[in-house]
């Protein structure tokens, strides 16, 4: 599970930040790309990545300003053209549908792979045996949603040793105990393959915000995840204009990542009257709330290790 940040600017793009987008690779989980948000240009920034538009799965827009939608017509293009022939869901708030069917109709797009587009509001947007996709609303000038990305615990390691010494050889009761069944041996013994694994590892939780005033939402989505994307458009000196524009602050985000619980703190959505030199300045008004806070730049990757246990 990586994060790759494709965009991390504010309303427009600058010269060292495009606007919103960030790519959540899940390659290894399910072999898939899910992206968030999707400004203008995405297609471009996604060139000087390792990220594979054909392996896009999923696409959840936070709400419909054009920093973080204008750059769906053409990456759903460009899918087709690089080899993209699986379905791709697209989840965004209502009015999304519109936006996707007219700009592809009108630009006479033709796409060589299934699209399905869900308006949602609220609530479980999606679950499988692997990942829980709720949202919630948050406090923006227009309808705007919330991301928060469950990964159900996995399966404790097979513990080889203990069953060795229990005299049990590879083959099927070996792969029956792997998944936690009951296998009677051939001498008649009975084993649990509860008592043959190690602790669940913990299933890894992501919350990824659009734009937001400090909200209550916020905090739930947030609580107790492993990495946190805010928006801190603003620096806390301008507190007062980003409260007029239904924005945050560095220190409003770190606030919110305190109460959340959260273990990492990711500022994304920098206004563009923020240089790379304010960066520093933006990243230590929020350490003296959260020092777990990384002010993300275009192209950054993070790796989001497993954890050994749940107890960790």
């Amino acid at each position: 599970m990586d994060l790759v940040f494709l965009g991390t600017g504010a309303a427009m793009p600058a010269k060292a930040r495009n606007v919103s987008s960030i790519a959540l690779q899940l390659l290894e989980e399910r072999g898939a790309v899910w992206l968030f948000d999707c400004g203008e240009a995405t297609q471009h920034q996604i060139l000087m990545t390792p990220v594979k538009p054909r392996k896009i799965e999923k696409i959840f827009i936070t709400h419909l300003h054009g920093d973080h939608l204008f750059g769906l017509p053409g990456l759903l293009g460009s899918r087709s053209f690089q080899g993209g022939t699986d379905e791709l869901a697209i989840y965004g708030p209502p009015g999304i549908e519109e936006f996707v069917t007219t700009s592809i109709r009108v630009s006479g797009t033709h796409l060589k792979y299934p699209l399905k587009v869900i308006e949602i509001e609220e609530g479980i947007v999606f679950q499988d045996e692997q990942f829980t996709v709720s949202a919630l609303p948050l406090a923006h000038g227009m309808y705007c949603l919330g991301y928060r990305i469950v990964e159900r615990d996995r399966p404790g390691s097979l513990l080889i040793d203990k069953l060795r010494a229990e005299g049990v050889k590879p083959g099927p009761a070996l792969k029956a105990l792997k998944n936690g069944e009951t296998v009677k041996l051939e001498d008649g013994r009975i084993l649990n393959g509860a008592d043959y694994l190690g602790a669940p590892q913990r299933g890894r939780i992501i919350t990824i915000l659009g734009d937001t005033r400090p909200c209550n939402n916020a905090e739930v989505l947030a609580r107790d995840a492993d990495y946190l994307i805010h928006e801190a458009t603003f620096s806390q000196d301008e507190h007062e204009m980003a409260y007029d524009y239904f924005h945050s602050t560095t220190v409003q985000a770190a606030e919110t990542a305190k109460r959340a619980n959260a273990k990492h703190l990711l500022l994304t959505h920098i206004s563009s009257r923020y240089t790379a030199e304010d960066s520093h300045r933006l990243r230590a008004e929020s350490m003296e709330i959260f020092p777990q806070t990384v002010v993300a730049e275009d192209l950054l990757s993070i790796k989001i290790p497993l954890y050994p246990d749940k107890q960790h």
